[in-house]
């Protein structure tokens, strides 16, 4: 197997790039559920009133595994956060009987067990792996790849992968793809942030939307399909540092990678 370097990209939208038709095309992308998911919220099952602040939508049908092995208590959910407090939905698929890693570089010690099902972790996912070499490479917290830690703790496969990672989403989503790790996933939902172009991503504003629909039509080539979306409204309405395009700077989006039965 070959080592991919980078995504291919999608053809422009227009026949000479523009920020109108690349936005344009983006947004509809993002804005519309390609395959309908009746059951998205723990509430669904047996004996759950608990609301979350956020919709982290996971679906729940049957035609797809995650019920079944949340029935089977087989689940494993990793959560990618940032010094976040809203943890429900993480302890809310603990109480369902799924193990729940969170990882979150801000919390105080290497490895914290709560309860029976939830696990805390002092590492922060990146698209990398640390640099030997750079001793400056933070001495407090871990950086690894999503990869790297599932060999580590010896998992074949995650059945939710939460991020809520302050746009270093786009590089992990993008790195996950390159290395076929997301094809260890049974459902991913991704916290996006368009109000600039994220971590380690560059080039003029027409390109960077071309690159971030790319990657997400990538993701529709390893059969994820996005069944549900929500625009944040009460983040500022800002697209790539404009006012424009009605566009919240922020969205959850959840997919299903319908290979997994």
């Amino acid at each position: 197997q070959t080592v991919r370097w980078h995504i291919e990209l999608q053809p422009w939208a227009s026949p000479t790039p523009s920020l109108n038709y690349e936005a344009s095309r983006f947004l509809k992308y993002i804005s519309t559920s390609q395959i309908s998911c009746e059951h998205m919220n723990l509430n669904s099952l047996k004996g759950y009133s608990e609301t979350t602040k956020k919709p982290w939508s996971i679906c729940l049908d049957e035609r797809f595994s995650l019920i079944h092995r949340i029935r089977s208590k087989q689940c494993r959910l990793y959560s990618l956060g940032l010094g976040n407090d809203d943890n429900q939905f993480e302890i809310s698929m603990a109480n369902s009987g799924c193990e729940v890693h969170r990882f979150d570089p801000s919390i105080k010690t290497a490895h914290i067990q709560e309860g029976r099902h939830l696990w805390y972790h002092r590492l922060s996912i990146d698209w990398r792996d640390p640099n030997p070499a750079i001793a400056a490479h933070k001495l407090h917290s871990s950086t690894k790849k999503l990869g790297t830690v599932l060999n580590e703790f010896g998992h074949q496969k995650i059945d939710v992968l939460k991020a809520d990672v302050e746009s270093a989403e786009w590089k992990i989503l993008e790195n996950l793809i390159l290395e076929d790790v997301v094809e260890q996933i049974g459902q991913l939902v991704f916290e996006v942030h368009i109000h600039w172009p994220g971590f380690e991503v560059s080039g003029n504003d027409s390109t960077v939307v071309r690159y971030w629909y790319s990657l997400l039509r990538e993701l529709e080539l390893k059969d994820f399909r996005l069944f549900h979306t929500y625009k944040d409204l009460s983040k500022p309405q800002m697209f790539l540092k404009k006012e424009a395009f009605n566009a919240s700077s922020c969205y959850t989006l959840s997919w299903v990678n319908t290979r997994w039965k």
